[in-house]
């Protein structure tokens, strides 16, 4: 609950920047000379990418979410059996070796959604998080019968 939170917090920090930023860019454009326009449509470039880049993780997460729900459902989530420093993090030695399993588990099945799910919840507990999010969006590709990227 408290990432959501913080997520819905950050996101409409970023909307409220994204229409203050507008607005600029929109009173440069306002303004009429050849310097001022130019300036207010490359600020307005801004905004675009980074409602493209919101708008993009956040239909990203969506569809971890309904995954997880799925999978709960299912009774398939991954347990969690990873030991933990007296601080709480993760040890390393124990997220290598759930790694492993998990690995092993999706080369014994590349067409199996459930099984890169799992493999991008333990990338993310080795802390790995390019190699998390792009085992992320193979398992919602399969699942949604997309063609899968190499």
């Amino acid at each position: 609950m408290r990432a959501k939170i913080t997520y819905l917090v950050t996101a409409a920090v970023l909307l409220f920047y994204f229409v203050l930023v507008g607005s600029r860019g929109v009173m440069l454009i306002q303004s009429g000379t050849v310097l001022t326009v130019t300036f207010g449509i490359a600020v307005l470039i801004l905004p675009v990418i980074g409602l493209w880049f919101l708008w993009k993780n956040t239909q990203f997460v969506r569809k971890a979410n309904q995954l997880a729900a799925e999978l709960d459902a299912e009774g398939g989530l991954p347990v969690d059996e990873l030991k933990r420093t007296p601080g709480g993090r993760v040890d390393r030695d124990s997220a290598d070796e759930v790694f492993a399993k998990r690995k092993a588990e999706t080369e014994a099945a590349p067409d199996d959604w459930r099984s890169w799910f799992r493999l991008a919840v333990a990338y993310h507990d080795a802390r790995d998080t390019p190699r998390a999010r792009k085992a992320m969006q193979r398992a919602i590709a399969l699942h949604d019968g997309r063609p899968v990227q190499a």
